[in-house]
């Protein structure tokens, strides 16, 4: 009997996707405030890529057992910025935008390492490995961007839309937050609900990865097959 979401056999090309994905997300975050003059994540140990430095224990056990995870918050202190509202509308993207930027590498690596035959230059196991790898890569950073984008505390979206309102609006909108916390864990966790909320909103990731994936068909000569490329997970 498998207890966990994902094959059990993907477990290891799960954990290494999840682990690379959130410690960019997070370093992302963090590195943003740092430029922007606060220290506070830096002083943290957060300005890092060790996923090491952003894991939460509970949060990865999660996700290989329900699909559904969370890293330590990147902390920042809005007041030492020079603009408070933009840069922490700037901080709180850079973990989302830097999602995407990872799904456009991988999408861009394999069609190089194909392109150049390196994607099939090794074994059969190493070829399956690397299918994998970029197959969890790819699609995990997709559902990080776009999930993230759901205007609901505590996720990057609503931090977005937040610091987009006017300041009155802005205060008796966090005097709510705790409410919008309780109803997206009813949305994630109540499979109905989910399936008519956040599925929907995830539901566009096929969409994205074909709009890189035909960039990349107009800069590479080497038109990749995506298709059999999947088909290669079995």
């Amino acid at each position: 009997m498998n207890f966990f979401w994902f094959p059990f056999e993907d477990l290891p090309f799960i954990f290494i996707a999840f682990a690379v994905s959130l410690a960019v997300h997070e370093w992302a975050h963090a590195y943003t405030a740092y430029l922007f003059g606060d220290r506070t994540a830096y002083d943290a140990g957060r300005v890092t890529l060790n996923p090491r430095a952003h894991l939460d224990v509970l949060g990865t056990i999660m996700i290989l057992l329900a699909g559904f995870g969370w890293a330590k918050p990147v902390p920042y202190n809005p007041n030492r910025f020079r603009k408070p509202r933009l840069m922490s509308i700037a901080v709180t993207a850079a973990g989302p935008i830097s999602n995407l930027l990872l799904v456009i590498i991988c999408v861009f690596l394999v069609y190089l390492l194909n392109q150049t035959g390196l994607l099939q230059a090794g074994s059969v196991g190493v070829y399956k490995a690397l299918v994998h790898q970029f197959y969890y890569l790819i699609f995990l950073n997709i559902t990080l961007f776009l999930f993230n984008l759901i205007p609901l505390p505590p996720l990057d979206g609503y931090g977005i839309i937040k610091n987009l309102l006017p300041y009155r609006t802005r205060l008796q909108l966090e005097q709510h937050e705790h409410w919008g916390a309780y109803l997206f864990l009813l949305l994630v966790f109540i499979p109905p609900l989910r399936a008519v909320t956040i599925d929907q909103v995830l539901g566009y990731s096929g969409d994205i990865f074909i709009n890189i994936a035909e960039i990349c068909e107009n800069i590479f000569t080497k038109r990749m097959d995506w298709y059999q490329f999947f088909i290669d997970l079995s």
